[in-house]
């Protein structure tokens, strides 16, 4: 069983950035992969990024290539999600997600969610 709590969210302006952790609780974590999702209010919930156990393998959505890194300190049990060059289309609760793969998997292979993050982005 692994519990993931979300936690750096807040209100930014237009071009500025954010730091989101994710710590997960259980050995379970060193051998999981970490997702990234958000969903803004009145829309489905989008994969933002995602990093492999072993941190050499991420993916990242088209909409935040290049503004998003997301990272991983094993030894901390803890995933981050660089956020930079925020836009206001940002603005959305973020969820860490984990699951015990080799690889990086498909997006609904997640087994354990925190429990979000709000992230607003004034413009």
């Amino acid at each position: 069983q692994v519990q993931m709590v979300e936690s750096g969210g807040g209100l930014v302006q237009a071009g500025g950035s954010l730091r989101l952790s994710c710590f997960a609780s259980g050995r379970s974590f060193r051998s999981s992969a970490v997702g990234w999702f958000r969903q803004a209010p009145g829309k489905e919930r989008e994969f933002v990024a995602a990093i492999s156990w072993s941190a050499d393998e991420t993916h990242y959505a088209d909409s935040v290539l290049g503004r998003f890194t997301t990272s991983r300190d094993n030894a901390k049990n803890t995933a981050y999600l660089q956020m930079n060059s925020l836009r206001p289309e940002d603005t959305a609760v973020y969820y860490c997600a984990a699951v015990t793969h080799p690889g990086l998997p498909v997006r609904n292979a997640y087994s354990y969610w925190g429990q979000g993050t709000q992230v607003t982005v004034s413009s």
